[in-house]
């Protein structure tokens, strides 16, 4: 499996009520989640994204409440891939629970510029910037993450093994 789009980059902290403000919550539409994805942080956010983009953080990305609103708006939005120096577990766990694919990798998040061309390789963990040519190593997924995501997430995932 592999992901590539261009880089949307956010720095630390960047927590579920930004990612998918609260007023929006009496949703649970991923359409019209997704059309608000990000607006506290990133105005343009939704009006730039395009299907396979992907979005690189820093430090504990998807902190705060453990809303499952938030990997669902960014799934929605078109992000195939969210790239960080760490991760709010909750939010690592959510994302893997509704099929969207979170990579950690100290290097890549601190080297990753916004706009840079970036391709992720979910079976060997290989993440390259086609803008700068440089490449970088994280953890792959194991194969039944990888199952889940596949699939679109876990209740796919269990259905499709009934």
């Amino acid at each position: 499996m592999k992901a590539e789009g261009k880089v949307f980059k956010y720095g630390d902290n960047v927590d579920t009520d930004v990612i998918i403000p609260a007023r929006y919550l009496n949703s649970s539409d991923p359409k019209e989640l997704a059309t608000h994805c990000m607006e506290d942080i990133d105005k343009d956010f939704v009006n730039k994204v395009q299907q396979g983009d992907i979005i690189v953080a820093d430090k504990n990305f998807g902190c705060g409440s453990s809303r499952e609103h938030a990997p669902i708006a960014i799934k929605a939005a078109g992000v195939s891939c969210v790239i960080a120096e760490t991760f709010a577990r909750i939010f690592y766990r959510n994302s893997i629970n509704i099929g969207l694919p979170i990579m950690e990798c100290p290097e890549a998040a601190k080297a990753i510029k916004a706009g840079d061309d970036v391709e992720v390789d979910f079976d060997s963990g290989i993440i390259t910037d086609k803008t700068t040519g440089e490449s970088f190593k994280a953890q792959p997924f194991p194969e039944f993450m990888q199952e889940i995501i596949k699939a679109e997430g876990l209740i796919n995932y269990i259905n499709s093994k009934k």
